[in-house]
């Protein structure tokens, strides 16, 4: 994933290609871009840009692309289908649609009926 590293003191920034590991919620130094074909690797909310595509069925099942721009939310996981834009993100890990998820998975002592 490229994301933009901003110096503090001067408000310059250079976009660099970086681990999602490293990404860090609001923080206004880790300023993700977006693009065709990029998996969305955290809860980010849209700053400027053109208006994405995005392909949010692994989360949702919705079979249709969802049309999001400056000020929505895009999700973990979701797949970019068309534009171009800058994000901020907002939440990673278990903070996430995913990481609750699997968090909840992860907590279950039952066994299935079938085990």
């Amino acid at each position: 994933m490229k994301f933009l590293i901003i110096n503090p003191n001067s408000w310059i920034g250079r976009w660099i290609e970086e681990d999602a590991s490293v990404l860090v919620p609001v923080d206004i130094n880790h300023i993700i871009n977006i693009k065709l074909g990029d998996i969305i690797p955290a809860h980010a909310c849209l700053l400027n840009g053109d208006p994405l595509k995005i392909d949010q069925s692994a989360l949702a099942g919705e079979s249709l692309s969802v049309t999001k721009g400056p000020g929505d939310i895009v999700y973990l996981g979701s797949t970019c289908k068309q534009g171009e834009i800058e994000a901020v993100v907002i939440a990673t890990g278990v903070h996430t649609f995913f990481g609750k998820a699997a968090h909840l998975v992860d907590n279950t002592n039952q066994q299935g009926h079938f085990q």
